[in-house]
């Protein structure tokens, strides 16, 4: 097989990624591609003795057997379909912790896996209410590090900050970098987050990753191994927005039409019984923090906490400070 024969199967190739069922090439519009982008002269013959190659190479070519014959790629021969790259899009263009600048960049990427006429498909009229987007351009660095440090199993050393009120980066612990064995990155709340063993806590913790202040060092010493007994499903679950806490065995009593909620959040697999003809009982082990009592607060009645007693209590004082701040405010 000369050069020309294998840069027109290589080209042939490349035509073909760029259609699909709604745009087939015909054998004479492939000949005049080749001529006028390539310079190849080709014969009417040679091109479906060519796709017959491809075939028996592994591509899926499908062929319209019409007057004259039509060739296109099937969709599902590619790395990514339409549908697929749609909601790889959606996914990207929603995802709070990518800046926009990075968003941006990569939506142009991912269209460029699919063929021309995808990409009117592909603009997308998503539009995601109060998602503010961050300003940490260096995430996919963070990231990346992170995901080394866990391939690797070893510790990383980083710096973490939150915002003073003057919306300025502070670093917390006095800039003292944080050392941390992760275990695995966790999507929570529209934020990533790495989970593992935190030295400064002793114990199991989380940081989330756009709040690094640059990309963490991986150090040599090998992370601390994770306890056997450690269910990071369970550990997730536990826990809104990723706030950790003391965790209690709560049992919960809820009115029947907050079903769909408790399972957005707990799952399909909570341990919900039938309590009365209007409510159930949840039984949830969870971290307990002013996040968890707001939330069951938020459900305006139709949640109550049943147990354990200082669970209880904590979310009785919470009330009662709110109440408090409102009669302030009227003195």
């Amino acid at each position: 097989m000369n050069n020309d024969s294998k840069l027109r199967l290589l080209y042939i190739e490349k035509m073909l990624r760029d259609t699909d069922e709604a745009h087939p090439l015909t054998n004479a519009e492939m000949m005049n591609q080749l001529s006028d982008k390539y310079g190849l002269s080709t014969h009417r013959t040679t091109i479906p003795s060519d796709i017959d190659l491809l075939i028996k190479s592994g591509l899926e070519i499908e062929i319209i057997e019409s007057k004259p014959k039509k060739y296109y790629l099937n969709d599902y021969a590619r790395t990514f379909s339409l549908p697929e790259l749609k909601v790889l899009v959606d996914a990207v263009a929603s995802s709070k912790f990518i800046t926009k600048k990075k968003s941006d960049e990569l939506i142009k990427k991912i269209v460029t896996l699919g063929t021309p006429s995808n990409v009117p498909s592909l603009k997308r009229n998503l539009w995601s209410e109060g998602r503010i987007r961050q300003e940490n351009e260096r995430i996919y660095v963070v990231i990346d590090a992170i995901n080394q440090a866990i391939n690797d199993g070893k510790k990383i050393s980083f710096q973490y900050f939150q915002y003073d009120v003057k919306k300025e980066q502070k670093l917390r612990h006095d800039g003292v970098p944080y050392k941390f064995s992760p275990y695995a990155l966790v999507w929570n709340g529209d934020y990533y987050y790495m989970v593992g063993y935190s030295e400064k806590h002793a114990g199991i913790g989380n940081f989330r990753v756009d709040r690094i202040a640059k990309a963490p060092h991986i150090l040599d010493e090998d992370a601390v191994p994770m306890p056997d007994d450690f269910d990071m499903s369970e550990y997730t679950n536990g826990m809104l927005h990723m706030y950790n806490s003391e965790r209690y065995d709560v049992v919960l009593i809820c009115d029947n039409s907050v079903m769909d909620s408790i399972i957005d959040k707990f799952g399909k697999n909570a341990k919900t019984y039938a309590y009365d003809m209007t409510s159930f009982k949840l039984e949830v082990n969870v971290a307990v923090n002013h996040v968890f009592l707001s939330w069951v607060f938020g459900f305006g009645g139709k949640v109550k906490i049943k147990s354990p007693s200082i669970v209880e209590q904590q979310y009785r004082e919470m009330v009662i400070k709110a109440a408090e701040s409102l009669d302030l405010e009227k003195t």
